[in-house]
Order: structure tokens, then C-alpha cells, then sequence
């Protein structure tokens, strides 16, 4: 996820835009971020959660790549609204399903592991894609990273049937599962 870190010198360097722009390009991602906040928060329960992951994380991908292609910012600006929409379902859906899963006695054990794991390879990947970006362009980072991610999420969707059967009896132990149906009728 170091797009972030990138978006001043894209927006500077690729989009040829100074700081008002890309306060409004900055503003689109976190906008996005509010609408997929939103969205996960009309949600009754975690059920099903496990299959809109692989969609955001496709959805984040796709915005990566088309935002790596813009060469003027109004055309970037919806695209960093997708993009940000993705991060956000993507991560909180991850976050969610694994806080609901794990047993309260093990749960700030699973979280610090999730945390180190999350945030303690960000700046591994930010040093990457530094690099990459210095010696391929910027863009090109962004479309390799667009790439990364969209290859992660089909990795997920091919597993994801073994991982719904590893779920749904826990689901099911804490009635959870009777709870989303019931709530769908």
C-alpha cells in the first residue's frame, strides 16, 4: 500500500499538479475509504464478509492500475475514490472476519500478530517500491503494484472455499451464521 507515499510525486511528477490538486486527489482516496466504511457498516454481521474480500482487494487493484494510466488529475480523481473504496472494505473485512473468529482469550495475541504482520511489512514494501519506482518510473510501480494485488486476491478466491468450511462452524458455535439469515428474511 505505499501508493499513498507515492501520490505527492505523482501528482507533482505525473500529473503535473500542485498542492490544491493533490489535496483533492488525496481527499478522493480517503472519500472512498468513508463510502466503503460505510457500506461494511450497513452490514448485519461477518457472514459473507469472507467473499466481498477478494472483490475489494480486486476493486483496489483495478484502481492501482487505472490510476498508474491517468495523466490528468480530474481523470484520476474517481479512480482514487475506487481505489480507496477497495483498501478500506478490503482491510476492515480482513480485520473483522479475524476479530470474530478468534477466541476472546487469544484475541490480543491474534491481533499483535496481525498488526506486526500488517504494519511491520509496510515500510519493507515502501523501501521496495521506492526502489522499483526510482529505476522503472512511478507508474509502472503502481501498475506492478495494482498487479500484486489483484494476483493476492485470486490466490485468496482460490482458497476460499477451504476457508469458508474452516469458518462456518465457527460461525456457527457463535451464532452467527442463523443470525445473517435470519436477518436477509
Amino acid at each position: 500500500m505505499p501508493f499513498q507515499q507515492f501520490m505527492s510525486a505523482f501528482a507533482r511528477d505525473v500529473l503535473h499538479v500542485g498542492p490544491k490538486i493533490f489535496g483533492l486527489l488525496t481527499g478522493c482516496v480517503g472519500i472512498g475509504a468513508v463510502i466503503g466504511a460505510i457500506f461494511l457498516a450497513r452490514r448485519r454481521s461477518a457472514p459473507g464478509l469472507e467473499n466481498i474480500i477478494p472483490l475489494a482487494a480486486l476493486l483496489f487493484g483495478m484502481g492501482l492500475i487505472l490510476v498508474s494510466q491517468a495523466r490528468v488529475w480530474y481523470v484520476a480523481m474517481p479512480l482514487l475514490l475506487l481505489t480507496g473504496f477497495g483498501m478500506m472494505v478490503q482491510t476492515a473485512s480482513s480485520n473483522t472476519i479475524l476479530q470474530t473468529i478468534c477466541d476472546d482469550d487469544k484475541r490480543g495475541r491474534v491481533m499483535s500478530f496481525y498488526t506486526m504482520a500488517f504494519m511491520g511489512t509496510v515500510p519493507l514494501g515502501q523501501l521496495l517500491a521506492g526502489w522499483l519506482a526510482h529505476y522503472i518510473s512511478l507508474p509502472s510501480t503502481l501498475l506492478i503494484s495494482g498487479c500484486v494485488c489483484i494476483a493476492g486476491a485470486a490466490a485468496y478466491a482460490s482458497r476460499l472455499r477451504t476457508f469458508r468450511r474452516q469458518i462456518l462452524p465457527i460461525y456457527d458455535r457463535l451464532g452467527l451464521r442463523e443470525a445473517s439469515i435470519t436477518s436477509r428474511v
